[in-house]
């Protein structure tokens, strides 16, 4: 790992504007010493929204093309090689950057990562993971939206990924890894959950089985396992029920004056509360599998939310989290398999 971390940055990625994401950028190095960020991306968009004095952990690669959030992975892929989305994977790639960081379009910032990067061996294919708040800290959950259709083997290469992501990070130094289900019974669930079940018993994994949706939120596991499609379902339904919570507050608080006279007296609290569940401190998915470290920022996000999906992208980085995985995954599966 190199002394100084290098992030590289899709400075063209995001639906709030470059404008956004250069300010993260120089807001993040203005608060650490040990990174220098490759801004990727137009350099007649970028020059004139930067300092004229340019900080020297700051440098631009020009990309002359950009992903749109709509456009289609494939046609990405295909079409965009001088994409700002490219450029910054292949910084990676080539070893100018330890890690890449984008707000860009999920689908093709997952097909170009894994066409550019590949996979590492041992794992089919990348999983999406992040962490939501709960009772008890935070509660990492994967894989949110990347695989809609998985097999028993997925599942359990995901358990291990998410378990060692937790280790590599020095979250925890043995995770507790569940399996979402839509009870804890062993008879419930379907075929690939059920095969899933067996395999990560199997690994030597910190396995407590089974969880359902509410444990992801009650603080008793520290990763939750899914398939894609389920994964994205809870994670959505959970900002959902955020912002209803938020919007039923707001409405109580305001419905007469003695409403607000009891909201301005309970505003510390609210206040503490707001910033405990707020999605920006959340922000920064990890993009697991791959033989790269590339995170996902949300795309309408401002620029601290950007700024901790930076500074997520380097705690990967200085936990080594490629090697943790490399090493971590034949040692799983000659346990599962009984060698």
């Amino acid at each position: 790992m190199a002394e100084n971390i290098r992030i590289a940055l899709d400075a063209m990625g995001g639906d709030n504007g470059v404008e956004v994401v250069i300010s993260a950028a120089l807001n993040y190095l203005k608060k650490v010493t040990d990174v220098s960020i490759i801004l990727c991306g137009d350099e007649s968009v970028i020059h004139p929204l930067l300092p004229e004095k340019i900080p020297g952990n700051l440098s631009v690669v020009h990309a002359s093309q950009q992903v749109e959030m709509d456009e289609l992975p494939s046609r990405a892929l295909r079409n965009k090689k001088d994409s700002s989305m490219r450029v910054a994977i292949n910084q990676v790639k080539e070893g100018h950057a330890d890690a890449c960081v984008s707000a860009g379009n999920t689908g093709a910032l997952m097909a170009t990562a894994r066409f550019v990067l590949k996979m590492l061996p041992g794992i089919e294919r990348p999983a999406i993971m992040t962490k939501l708040p709960s009772i008890q800290g935070d509660t990492w959950v994967l894989d949110l939206g990347a695989n809609v259709d998985c097999t028993a083997d997925h599942l359990f290469q995901f358990a291990v990924m998410g378990s060692e992501l937790l280790t590599a990070i020095g979250e925890t130094t043995n995770p507790r890894v569940g399996l979402l289900n839509i009870g804890q019974e062993e008879i419930k669930g379907n075929e690939q959950v059920k095969k899933a079940n067996e395999l990560i018993a199997a690994s030597g994994l910190n396995y407590i089985g089974y969880v359902e949706g509410d444990d992801i939120y009650l603080g008793d596991v520290d990763v939750v396992v899914a398939d894609g499609f389920i994964g994205n379902v809870a994670l959505k339904s959970s900002e959902g029920v955020a912002k209803m919570i938020r919007y039923k507050l707001k409405s109580a608080f305001t419905r007469g004056p003695f409403s607000k006279l009891a909201g301005i007296l309970a505003y510390p609290v609210l206040k503490a509360f707001a910033r405990s569940i707020d999605p920006r401190r959340y922000n920064g998915a990890s993009l697991l599998g791959l033989k790269g470290i590339v995170v996902k920022s949300h795309g309408g996000v401002d620029e601290l939310a950007i700024e901790n999906a930076i500074a997520f992208a380097k705690t990967e980085v200085q936990g080594d989290l490629i090697e943790h995985i490399t090493e971590k995954i034949a040692k799983h599966i000659n346990n599962r398999n009984g060698v």
